[in-house]
């Protein structure tokens, strides 16, 4: 695979240091000198540089040979939560929407091909998926993904569609491009989406868009179940109509604060 091109003024050395805070992620969480050179493509030397000024500037510890993220670290993203405000804006719509239906909600955006949380109410019912702020997950197999990517153009998608790898995470996983192209269009008439056990077997999850003064969708809320507790009808009956009203609330906010 060949290196994309890059224009003057790009930093490489910023490039890499970046892909080796990457390799570091909830199934990873501890690395070697060599588990990153290897997941990184870069050489031992390289990847040793980066560790020890990682570690020199506190975004990073090692003990006994093994790298490890430092609290420090939540600084960088951070930088761009705090210029965000939609998860401080949609905070208390969703703790009010959590009260109301009494399960799990959150808010996302769109990175590339993957759904990025922002903003989370969880309730006390623990699920099997591990879901925080900056969690993230593809996009095609989740609500709030699809909603993302229906708001995005025709010809955007054409290629989205063209290079997305749509693996069956579950066995009812929508994989085929022409049914997910389907689906968006629905998700588009309808200004929602209902997502039935594709990216985890037993969750359920019902998705709506956030848009700004202009019409662009710029950020989705979601309300997860669980698949034995709620039927398909009873989501879309019960929870729907209850989340387009705090998106609606939510929408009202970010207008006023444009």
């Amino acid at each position: 695979m060949t290196e994309p091109e890059r224009n003057g003024d790009f930093v490489q050395s910023l490039d890499r240091g970046l892909a080796v805070i990457r390799a570091f992620d909830a199934a990873h969480p501890e690395l070697t000198l060599s588990d990153v050179a290897r997941q990184t493509g870069l050489t031992r030397a390289a990847a040793r540089r980066f560790l020890r000024t990682l570690v020199e500037i506190g975004y990073m510890r090692t003990e006994g040979g093994k790298f490890a993220l430092r609290p420090k670290i939540l600084e960088l993203g951070y930088a761009y939560l705090s210029s965000l405000s939609l998860p401080e804006l949609s905070l208390p719509h969703l703790e009010q929407l959590v009260e109301q239906v009494h399960e799990s909600s959150s808010m996302c955006v769109l990175d590339g091909d993957e759904i990025v949380y922002v903003a989370r109410v969880p309730t006390k019912r623990i699920m099997a998926v591990v879901i925080a702020v900056g969690t993230r997950f593809p996009a095609y197999a989740t609500s709030m993904g699809r909603v993302l990517l229906a708001g995005r153009s025709d010809e955007w998608l054409d290629g989205y569609l063209a290079s997305a790898a749509l693996r069956p995470l579950t066995p009812y996983t929508t994989t085929d491009g022409a049914d997910l192209r389907a689906e968006l269009v629905r998700v588009r008439e309808r200004g929602w989406s209902l997502v039935d056990q594709e990216l985890e077997e037993g969750l359920r999850s019902v998705a709506a868009p956030i848009r700004d003064v202009t019409g662009r969708v710029v950020a989705a809320i979601n309300v997860a179940v669980n698949a034995s507790r709620r039927s398909v009808d009873e989501v879309a009956g019960e929870i729907v109509p209850l989340l387009l009203e705090t998106a609606r609330q939510i929408e009202v906010d970010l207008a006023q604060r444009s």
